[in-house]
């Protein structure tokens, strides 16, 4: 049975091995213009081979930091090293990198062959190479049937898939791509990114990604370095982002979550148990925190970690009582939304198994809400 390129991406984690060398070093990098810190003094490895998601929301850097890899920024301060070379004054054009813009920047009047080939004509390569190359390219990205097009006679996606072509044909060690799927419709998108993910495993091109959608992020990228205000606030796999955030920013902005907040009642190494005045028993979570005695913390749940049932629970922790308030059918999922006695609303996720399903909890039934004790993650920040 042939191996899928995610499963393959799953079992590649060189910076968990102490001896790997980053293929991509930025060391204490700060960009400022005026008094604003666009990017805030970032240090990062990036891996040869990954895919690798700089996510936030729009002005939070991500985009200055890409074009200070790309060189077309300089930093106030700190370093860019690219495969152990120090780039940080070096231009674009000597840089063994290459960018796709947003807007892809395909040139209209030239065919689809013609646009890939642009650059090695620049590099004036022999006639025969080049064909190879654009054939090879055009190959690879399912386009080889629409060489002699033009631009405006492709589809988004298609001409999304042109500018990639030209972006690979080169032989970039290193491509950057500035939210390379943003005008393609969900369907198009999602197809595109395993596309990329596809191409990355043929070519051993190494991906940096900028976008601000999350999904994007966590389908695509080996890891994902979160933003916030210039700072990279976490790095991580998509399943560390997602299961163990950092901070209260990190678990809202990545997904849906419930945050309950709280102080420590119990502290113990092994477990911790949490007052919350919205809470009709305390959270139990079973590991413990580091946190001072009676400090506020808070606990996340993610909405697909509740259970709803009509049975009381028989448990001292980990419960409460909710009025369903409103629902959602999505198809493969249902979003519940229910309100606790003290006025806070929590977000539940249920996958719909059953087409059919006479006895689902419906509108304004009271209902009780349960998880297990390793559902919360605690955040102190």
């Amino acid at each position: 049975m042939a191996t899928s390129p995610r499963a393959t991406q799953q079992k590649f984690e060189p910076w968990t091995d102490p001896d790997a060398k980053p293929y991509v070093r930025i060391e204490k990098v700060t960009k400022k213009f005026g008094d604003f810190f666009a990017v805030d003094d970032v240090s990062l490895s990036i891996y040869k081979k990954e895919i690798f998601c700089l996510l936030g929301a729009s002005g939070c850097g991500k985009t200055t930091l890409l074009r200070m890899l790309a060189g077309f920024e300089r930093p106030t301060s700190g370093k860019i090293f690219i495969d152990g070379v120090d780039m940080t004054s070096i231009p674009p054009y000597e840089r063994p990198v290459n960018m796709m813009f947003q807007s892809y920047a395909i040139f209209p009047h030239m065919t689809v062959e013609q646009n890939v080939a642009f650059g090695l004509k620049q590099e004036r390569l022999q006639k025969d190479e080049i064909e190879s190359r654009v054939n090879d390219m055009l190959n690879l990205v399912k386009l080889g049937q629409f060489a002699k097009r033009k631009p405006h006679q492709l589809s988004g996606g298609q001409r999304q898939r042109v500018a990639l072509a030209r972006s690979l044909v080169k032989k970039p060690k290193l491509l950057l791509l500035d939210e390379p799927l943003a005008a393609l419709d969900k369907k198009l998108r999602e197809h595109t990114q395993f596309e990329l993910i596809n191409i990355k495993e043929t070519l051993g091109v190494t991906f940096v990604v900028v976008t601000h959608d999350q999904e994007e992020a966590m389908t695509l990228s080996t890891r994902i370095g979160l933003m916030n205000h210039g700072e990279i606030v976490q790095v991580g796999t998509p399943s560390e982002i997602y299961e163990y955030p950092s901070s209260r920013f990190v678990s809202e902005f990545i997904g849906s979550v419930n945050m309950f907040e709280g102080r420590l009642v119990e502290d113990e190494p092994s477990y911790v148990r949490i007052g919350c005045d919205d809470l009709e028993a305390p959270i139990y979570v079973d590991h413990g925190v580091s946190s001072a005695p009676g400090a506020t913390i808070w606990a996340a749940i993610r909405p697909e970690k509740i259970t709803i049932s009509r049975e009381k629970p028989d448990a001292t922790d980990n419960w409460t009582a909710a009025v369903v308030q409103d629902i959602a059918y999505m198809g493969d999922m249902s979003i519940y939304l229910l309100r606790l006695d003290s006025g806070k609303v929590v977000r539940v996720t249920q996958p719909n198994i059953y087409r059919h399903a006479d006895d689902r909890i419906t509108w304004d039934e009271r209902v009780f809400l349960q998880w297990y004790p390793e559902s919360p993650v605690v955040v102190t920040k």
